[in-house]
């Protein structure tokens, strides 16, 4: 059997798995749960009529109370329309629901938040905004998830301003806080400043864009960042460029991939398979970073890579190679955190204060438990080790206290906990 053959061979086994995994004995991942007593008709009385009519009054006259009666503090919507679901595109609402519910076990699994996944048949960007708008006094946060760009960011931006509760679209947010706690640590590593690294990211989609304003927040130059779309490198002189590409378009004669890469001290790849070439890795400046993010396929794959330059600190999207850049690294910690102090918001500080909690862990011995659960004898920071695995249980401890800090200290936080 040749390589491609097993390979195939394989794909089909998983996905034959991953079916009957979806199917069988229940079909889905998610259900729902009672958490109050009901045994007996006292017990109903009290869950539903008469007993349910002193909540509805005391909620009416106060709506904090939501809060306190019902379960609104610990869930979370995460919510789509289908337009980019994962590398399939636009596949629709419905087609997007597994991925959905498995955003929802993620939650569950991780911080323990409880989550119903909506998906929208919306037929434009203001259906969808309205949609949520109406449905979100069920919830105390929204994750909104596998929206194309360049439509999540003016839907995020509405729910923002519109909502009094955290609206986060994780394609953009949270890959960027993951994407920059590792990018620190392997400056750090490689000898290199973020305010002097020259960096090239390819893919300016909802992933991309938000990464550059979070780089340029923790204080990268923007003359030094270099976006780089199926046209080529995003500079200023561009003509078919929209609002959110035009903020990080940059005055520059370079014009190509290959050109931007020439030099550059970073990479970030958040675009498709094989795109990036040997020679445009070995034109990189010395002691480079990549962040081949495409997955399953990276932009260049580790094994080239390495072949090419045995000076590089490396990460891609993919468990099967050190320093995988993963979102459940970040979204269930940072929903965590904001719902733990009733934030009305995910603000720029505290997504700040998940970068560095997350860079801060990485330097920090790693328990037992967690070379145990990936079969590893030793790990400790360096070039395989520049962020924490998903599996460290210390991430449900610092994570959301760090986002709960911030958030008390910028001014968005309802209750004023003991962190």
């Amino acid at each position: 059997m040749t390589d491609s053959e097993n390979k195939a061979h394989l794909d089909a086994d998983l996905n034959r798995q991953a079916l009957d995994f979806h199917a069988l004995p229940r079909p889905g991942k998610i259900g729902t749960e009672v958490t109050k007593p009901a045994e007996t008709q006292r017990d109903l009385s009290l869950a539903y009529t008469p007993g349910v009519a002193e909540p509805v009054r005391q909620i009416h006259a106060d709506p904090d109370l939501a809060y306190r009666y019902t379960n609104k503090g610990n869930l979370v919507a995460v919510i789509t329309d289908g337009t980019a679901v994962l590398g399939l595109g636009n596949v629709g609402g419905l087609a997007g629901k597994p991925v959905m519910e498995g955003k929802a076990v993620l939650f569950k699994r991780f911080a323990d938040i409880d989550c119903f996944d909506i998906e929208v048949d919306a037929e434009s960007p203001q259906a969808f905004i309205e949609t949520v708008a109406r449905i979100a006094p069920t919830f105390g946060g929204i994750n909104l998830e596998d929206i194309a760009a360049p439509h999540c960011f003016e839907i995020e931006q509405a729910l923002v301003e519109q909502l009094d509760i955290p609206v986060f679209h994780d394609d953009q947010h949270g890959t960027a806080i993951i994407i920059a706690a590792g990018l620190l640590n392997a400056l750090e590593l490689q000898g290199k400043t973020l305010a002097e690294a020259r960096i090239v990211v390819l893919g300016a989609g909802a992933a991309g864009i938000a990464g550059v304003r979070l780089l340029l927040a923790l204080g990268a130059h923007p003359d030094n960042i270099f976006c780089v779309d199926r046209q080529g490198i995003i500079h200023s002189g561009r003509q078919d460029l929209n609002t959110y590409k035009r903020g990080v378009a940059v005055e520059t004669e370079k014009r190509t991939l290959a050109d931007a890469m020439d030099g550059a001290d970073v990479f970030i790849g958040v675009s498709g398979p094989d795109l990036v070439s040997p020679e445009m890795l070995a034109s990189m400046a010395p002691r480079p970073i990549v962040f081949a993010l495409s997955n399953p396929v990276p932009e260049i794959r580790p094994a080239v890579a390495l072949s090419v330059r045995d000076d590089l600190v490396m990460a891609t999207g993919r468990s099967d190679y050190p320093n995988q850049i993963n979102n459940v690294l970040g979204f269930p910690f940072i929903f965590r955190g904001a719902l733990d102090v009733r934030a009305s918001c995910i603000n720029q500080a505290m997504q700040i204060a998940a970068v560095e909690a997350l860079r801060t862990l990485t330097r920090e011995p790693v328990p037992a438990e967690v070379l145990e659960a990936y079969g590893l004898k030793e790990l400790s920071f360096g070039p395989d080790y520049i962020i924490p695995k998903p599996f460290d249980p210390r991430l449900r401890e610092r994570v959301p206290a760090a986002v709960a800090r911030a958030a008390i200290d910028s001014g968005v936080a309802r209750l004023q906990t003991n962190l």
